[in-house]
């Protein structure tokens, strides 16, 4: 049983250790591991009169969904929660999440319906962002 809590221990501990935030502004991280992401959109209850243009606006939204994955990727999300007790009940819980960040550099993998749903695959290869950020600071 002791040798379960060490290695339950041993793997929780390891698993903090790839939640780390590199800023490619300033410092040549050690590896340059791609990133990918991908969104989602349904179909039908996008705005439009007409099928098509239900697509077109499912193609934008599932893009925007994967550039919001990449974002909580490099940046973290911010998570808000409140929770108020009276007479030792809970009478009211909220959970707030926010993600901001500026994504440069990602490619669009593959997009593509799948049946009512339009999924888009995006790709960030943190070489490539180290690269555009040495350009636009000029370290």
């Amino acid at each position: 049983m002791k040798l379960l809590w060490s290695v339950l221990l041993t793997l929780l501990l390891a698993g903090c250790n790839g939640n780390r935030i590199i800023d490619y502004t300033n410092q040549k991280p050690d590896d340059f591991p791609v990133i990918r992401a991908v969104g989602y959109a349904v179909i039908s209850i996008q705005p439009g009169p007409t099928r098509d243009e239900k697509m077109l606006q499912a193609i934008r939204a599932s893009k925007m969904d994967a550039y919001r994955e990449l974002a909580e990727s490099l940046n973290g999300q911010q998570v808000v929660a409140h929770s108020r007790y009276q007479d030792l009940r809970q009478v009211s819980n909220a959970l707030d999440v926010s993600v901001e960040g500026i994504v440069r550099g990602a490619r669009v993998v593959r997009s593509y319906p799948n049946g009512n749903t339009y999924a888009t695959e995006m790709e960030l290869d943190t070489r490539d962002l180290y690269n555009i950020n040495q350009l636009a600071y000029g370290h």
